[in-house]
């Protein structure tokens, strides 16, 4: 029988992170999953979707430079593209082993299963052997799966969730996609820069419902500049195959899909469903020590990801919103420490962005929120056609907003439409976390010219005294 201190099952961003820092803290792990670290983000999500958005984003620029002295005619082998973004996920996925073994984790391929208090069952291959392993603590980091609309089966050839969207072989020619939250916003996007012809078709009426117009604004604007094809409003409801290898999908309005003359049609080489995630806690056996998980099925823990049964833990995707790889790992630092008994800080401020054209970021809160929370906001707002550095990359779509407290000039959140929003975020939460004030960011000085400067100009557009914009 193994014996291990800690079993971490599920090998993705938040149960490697979990791993290693457990490892550190002198504890003997063993991680379980069933294909090898790096879970959905490394493997089929985060870092392949980048690439690929990445090498978009290149060939959009150079297609569209004549304003700024370039003419190019861009080819795009979509399969050496991707055959590069999977070099990029294995030279990852190696690294990640690399560090879980430094740090005295061991590996096991293979799906883990609770059976008992403290015993659970790894099993490998398809011969169904067990290995059974005693463990003091486990840690559940078995992540999310897409949620497959009624009669749109991702085993249909033609039916993609986001895994496989990243894995085709030729760039489709039409795709339907079926949601505009941030995955299908991104892929979106990166399709048509790629010269695919995008229906985007959305039961509510805009893009990326999470975040405020002000924000969502910029993005559907040049999302439709890029020859996206927007369908507020409307459900997916049914498809077909036609006669020349495409397929028919058909849309009725979200409201009320009764009245046949709404009903419309769209035909397309392939469709991607990306309409949200739900949790993978169906996996591991947690039935058998009665962790509980709430009725969306999301296995509830408290700030240190502890469940109700005391020597279990949950940490990323499988323990709910907001659903982000950075989210998971910083859990999954904070129930290693827990786990070790070094009484670690909960959780703290968690950034969200999204990768579209422009980029979002947000962090901490909205002025809505703040004052909800009984703040008096106070704002500063700085554009990014007033950047030199934005409008040298010919980025000027979008702003920096901060938030801070009106009495005290406490920072208290800030929200980014814009070049390279998830790279500035980053100081934006330092300030929200570390409690800095207005004056803190506007008198440290940036370089110039950067982007950066706009969070420091926004401070002082907060304070009162702008420099390169008008305070009215």
């Amino acid at each position: 029988m193994l014996e291990t201190d800690v079993l971490v099952i599920g090998g993705g961003p938040a149960g490697y992170v979990a791993a290693i820092r457990a490892g550190q803290l002198d504890k003997t792990v063993t991680l379980v999953d069933r294909s090898g670290v790096g879970g959905t983000c490394l493997n089929h999500g985060c870092i392949p979707s980048k690439a690929l958005i990445d090498a978009a984003d290149d060939v959009h620029a150079v297609r569209n430079g004549e304003d700024r002295g370039i003419e190019a005619d861009v080819a795009v082998d979509f399969e050496g593209l991707v055959g590069w973004k999977d070099r990029v996920v294995r030279r990852l996925t190696k690294g990640v082993e690399k560090l879980c073994k430094a740090n005295g984790v061991t590996l096991r391929e293979g799906t883990a299963r609770l059976v008992g208090d403290h015993r659970a069952e790894i099993r490998t291959g398809g011969n169904g052997d067990a290995e059974t392993v005693a463990f003091d603590h486990a840690i559940v980091a078995t992540g999310s799966s897409p949620i497959e609309l009624p009669g749109f089966s991702f085993d249909d050839d033609p039916i993609l969730d986001a895994k496989a969207a990243l894995d085709l072989d030729t760039l489709p020619d039409e795709l339907v996609v079926v949601g505009a939250g941030y995955i299908g916003m991104e892929l979106s996007t990166m399709f048509a820069k790629l010269g695919t012809d995008v229906t985007v078709v959305e039961m509510l009426d805009a893009p990326l419902p999470r975040y405020a117009d002000d924000l969502t604004q910029p993005v559907a604007k040049r999302a439709e500049k890029l020859g996206l094809s927007f369908r507020f409003g409307r459900v997916a409801s049914n498809w077909e195959r036609v006669d020349d290898g495409q397929i028919r999908i058909t849309t009725e309005p979200a409201e009320d899909g009764t009245d046949e003359d709404a009903v419309e049609s769209f035909t397309a080489d392939k469709v991607l469903v990306a309409v949200g995630r739900e949790p993978v806690s169906d996996t591991a056996g947690i039935d058998a020590l009665a962790v509980e998980c709430d009725e969306n099925g999301f296995v509830e823990t408290d700030e240190f990801g502890r469940t109700n049964v005391d020597h279990v833990f949950a940490v990323g995707d499988v323990a709910g919103e907001p659903m982000l790889a950075h989210e998971g790992t910083a859990a999954g630092v904070v129930a290693a420490e827990a786990i070790a008994g070094a009484e670690p800080d909960p959780v703290g401020t968690v950034p969200s962005v999204v990768f579209t054209d422009p980029e979002i970021g947000a962090v901490g809160l909205t002025e809505a929120e703040a004052r909800e929370r009984g703040y008096e906001p106070t704002t500063g707002e700085f554009p990014f056609r007033a950047s030199g550095r934005a409008l040298a990359a010919d980025e000027r779509a979008g702003s920096v907003k901060l938030v801070a407290d009106a009495g005290s000039g406490t920072i208290l959140g800030g929200q980014i439409v814009g070049p390279e929003a998830s790279e500035l975020t980053a100081e934006i939460g330092l300030a929200v976390e570390q409690a800095l004030t207005l004056s803190d960011v506007a008198t440290t000085v940036h370089a110039h010219p950067t982007l950066s400067e706009a969070i420091m100009e926004a401070a002082e557009s907060a304070l009162g005294h702008p420099i390169h914009t008008f305070d009215r």
